[in-house]
């Protein structure tokens, strides 16, 4: 997180209903936005609304409540990815 945007996230804690936009959601949430978009399809996410045609927020109570939430979810049936199955390793051009 750069210092302007944990600027604007320790402000927004201050204030009484605060919100966010995608950049500040997927740096809170530390999920892709295709992921917070596929969540939010099933259910399992708070809702976006629209403050203007062209910009899209969520309310930072709730994302905040759905990462408690989260927090203390247990942790059974968790696949984790079978690293033998893999074919190849990507290689970084360099």
């Amino acid at each position: 997180m750069n210092p302007v945007q944990k600027f604007n996230w320790q402000v927004t804690h201050r204030l009484k209903h605060a919100y966010q936009n995608r950049t500040a959601t997927r740096h809170g949430s530390s999920c892709a936005v295709s992921t917070i978009n596929e969540m939010e399809r099933r259910g399992e996410f708070p809702r976006r609304f629209n403050l203007t045609p062209h910009c899209v927020v969520w309310d930072l109570a709730e994302v905040e409540a759905w990462i408690e939430e989260r927090k203390r979810a247990p942790r059974i049936n968790i696949s984790k990815p079978d690293v033998y199955l893999t074919k190849t390793r990507p290689v970084r051009a360099g």
